[in-house]
């Protein structure tokens, strides 16, 4: 999207309305409304220091209100995709001032349900971040083959059925084997229906929705 798109904002105005308001046309998926907040929170600062203060503690918001049954999915989901084309107007994809080390990729092990990943993969982009999606459907063979070839640093694995989750030990055990130092945070509805199951796997830590997931990569990666 070009930055003088009439749907989006011009980013050289001024002052920051409270967080409120953009939760309020997020949830109402009112993307020119979101754009105009944001771009007046933006005229008082850079805009990574506006992501980091504005966008990013919204959607963390609106997952966790998500998580107690105040919000629909779908909101969590465009909430997030609204969020991902503003900032990709502020910092385009490959723009110096995004987030890009750690190395991070996400990938659905064994099969082609990928709404969990597009809506974390959205929220992750609007706040900055730079991932790799390496798709759904991914092999245990072909994840290990991308991760080490590709020196990811973080990687976020979904899945949605048991034996997929079980494959998923394999698949951290042996990229462990030969990159030690790589984080994988697992996520999915097996891991919620068993609490304990993430640690059998070998991760270092589960995802249960895209805020919490969103706040552990922001711990694991430390300091921009």
């Amino acid at each position: 999207m070009r930055s003088d798109s009439p749907d989006l904002p011009d980013w050289n105005v001024s002052p920051s309305p409270p967080a409120g308001e953009l939760e309020e046309a997020l949830l109402a998926v009112d993307p020119v409304r979101a754009g105009r907040i944001i771009r007046d929170a933006c005229a008082a600062s850079s805009p990574v220091s506006c992501i980091e203060t504005l966008v990013i503690p919204v959607l963390e918001v609106i997952g966790r209100d998500w998580e107690q049954g105040r919000v629909a999915l779908s909101q969590v989901y465009m909430s997030g995709r609204i969020c991902e084309e503003i900032v990709d107007t502020m910092l385009p994809p490959g723009c110096p001032e995004r987030i890009s080390q750690p190395k991070m990729a996400i990938a659905v092990l064994e099969d082609h349900h990928t709404l969990g990943k597009r809506i974390l993969l959205a929220v992750l982009r609007a706040g900055g971040y730079e991932v790799t999606d390496y798709g759904s459907g991914v092999t245990v063979d072909g994840l290990v083959e991308r991760v080490t070839r590709d020196r990811i640093e973080i990687l976020l694995i979904s899945t949605l059925m048991l034996p997929a989750a079980l494959r998923a030990k394999e698949a951290i055990a042996r990229i462990k084997g030969t990159m030690p130092e790589t984080r994988v945070i697992v996520g999915g509805a097996p891991f919620r229906f068993d609490p304990h199951l993430w640690r059998e796997t070998g991760a270092d830590a589960v995802g249960h929705s895209a805020s919490d997931t969103l706040a552990t990569i922001r711990a694991m990666a430390g300091p921009s």
